[in-house]
């Protein structure tokens, strides 16, 4: 079902015709790789040791935590046919690490006077000890991305994600931000009435 829709154009609510699918299809190469990126990450043909029901777990938290309803909805629907069992505690994880961002400290003294403090989350043990790490981690990835570090990449270690899964959830959590923020804009765009009216030419400002 995914496989077959483009996700960006889901999540933005854009339907063929519209003029932002026009506008979209000036760049079918940006278009295919971000299909092409969710696939990879999201529904690869062998998962491997980083099973679905975890990306769509990761998946609808990121949504979640990022205020976007329509992508929650989204991920939340995958990981309810994946994984029932953890739609619930899932949204929850997110609503109890609810913040606003980027915060975080920076390692460079001469950007010290930049930081910005926040929470330091982490996810209750309720959702099994590599799960609770996957979205400790993906957390601090969308809100304390400058504190990023090996001693954070071993706490998933610790939990039993292998060295090829913690390269995939950290692309993971990466590529989700491009893909919210990219149908959030264009969301945003399609309000505009700017962006549904045709342009005219021979016009004055």
């Amino acid at each position: 079902m995914t496989a077959a829709a483009d996700i960006i154009d889901l999540l933005a609510g854009i339907r063929p015709g519209d003029a932002l699918d026009a506008l979209r299809h000036q760049r079918p190469q940006a278009r295919e790789n971000a299909q092409r990126s969710f696939q990879a990450l999201l529904e690869p043909a062998d998962a491997g040791s980083f099973p679905l029901a975890e990306r769509y777990a990761i998946a609808a938290f990121v949504a979640h935590v990022h205020g976007f309803a329509a992508a929650s909805d989204f991920y939340g629907d995958l990981l309810g046919d994946e994984a029932p069992e953890l739609v619930a505690a899932v949204a929850a994880a997110a609503r109890s690490g609810a913040a606003t961002g980027p915060y975080g400290v920076y390692r460079e003294p001469e950007l010290r006077a930049e930081s910005t403090a926040g929470p330091h989350w982490t996810a209750e043990a309720g959702l099994g000890s590599r799960l609770a790490a996957g979205l400790t981690h993906a957390h601090l990835l969308v809100f304390r991305p400058r504190e990023s570090s090996p001693e954070a990449l071993q706490k998933l270690a610790d939990a039993g994600w292998s060295a090829d899964d913690v390269v995939s959830v950290s692309q993971l959590v990466g590529f989700l931000s491009f893909q919210l923020r990219a149908a959030w804009a264009l969301r945003i765009l399609s309000r505009t009435p700017a962006a549904s009216t045709p342009a005219r030419t021979g016009e004055g400002a």
